[in-house]
């Protein structure tokens, strides 16, 4: 285990808090059971939320490592700490989309369940009081947040992550409809894959049910759409990535 002191909090969000320690070149952070949507609307406190998270985030993390994609992961702390390199956070969320569903089906005249190739890459301007708009191309040249060069290099490393995750989660039974990622920029400038991976960000549907399209989800839709059995579907994911990863590296 590495050894380091834990410092002050830095920053707090929905789902995880970030404390510094006594390493410039180490933050720690905290997985919580705090369960939200609709930009907070709706909160509950999940029991084992966080370390499920933390679990799979930790393996999916050394999984794009192995497959050359970099990330701001260090190591994973019992049982829902993680250590990671400080990043300088993008104001962008990236989310891919394999499959059409939820807001991008209320936005578009296009069928829930609509198989989109290529996959669709939108960028949403990251911050709750304005309610995460989606971004155009003049708006992103407008804030200023991404040179042309840095966007580029942005998308894709979002369809790298894409590619990975989508063909992993297939070989569990997992259909990887879209998700969310967060990136950030290391004290050096590179830019790595940050925040979490885990059913918060990602939407989820098992391969092995067919029929009722609400016993599939296996993701924050449950709670979303008040389907209950959220911490369970939670550990059906944690279940199928332990059996397929190796354990993760504990220390830094």
């Amino acid at each position: 285990m590495t050894a380091y002191t834990l410092g002050s909090l830095l920053y707090e969000g929905k789902a995880k808090r970030v404390y510094q320690t006594d390493q410039t070149d180490l933050v720690a952070v905290e997985y919580k059971d705090d369960a939200t949507a609709f930009n907070a609307l709706k909160k509950a406190q999940l029991a084992g939320k966080g370390l499920m998270n933390c679990q799979i985030s930790a393996r999916l993390f050394e999984l794009l490592e192995r497959e050359g994609i970099v990330t701001h992961y260090l190591s994973l702390q019992e049982p829902n700490w993680m250590l990671v390199k400080p990043v300088q956070i993008v104001p962008v969320e990236v989310v891919v989309r394999n499959i059409a569903f939820g807001s991008l089906c209320k936005q578009m005249p296009i069928e829930p369940g609509t198989p989109l190739d290529p996959p669709l890459l939108d960028l949403y301007y990251k911050d709750d009081a304005y309610g995460d708009p989606l971004l155009t191309d003049a708006r992103l040249e407008r804030l200023g947040v991404l040179s042309a060069s840095q966007r580029q290099e942005l998308e894709h490393l979002a369809m790298a992550v894409n590619t990975s995750l989508r063909r992993f989660f297939a070989e569990i039974a997992l259909e990887l409809v879209d998700f969310k990622i967060e990136l950030g920029f290391t004290t050096d400038g590179q830019l790595v894959v940050a925040d979490e991976i885990s059913p918060d960000t990602c939407r989820l549907w098992d391969r092995n049910v067919s029929g009722d399209a609400q016993e599939r989800i296996l993701d924050k839709d449950r709670f979303r759409q008040d389907l209950g059995g959220v911490v369970e579907a939670y550990g059906e994911v944690l279940k199928r990535v332990q059996a397929a990863c190796p354990p993760p590296r504990l220390g830094k």
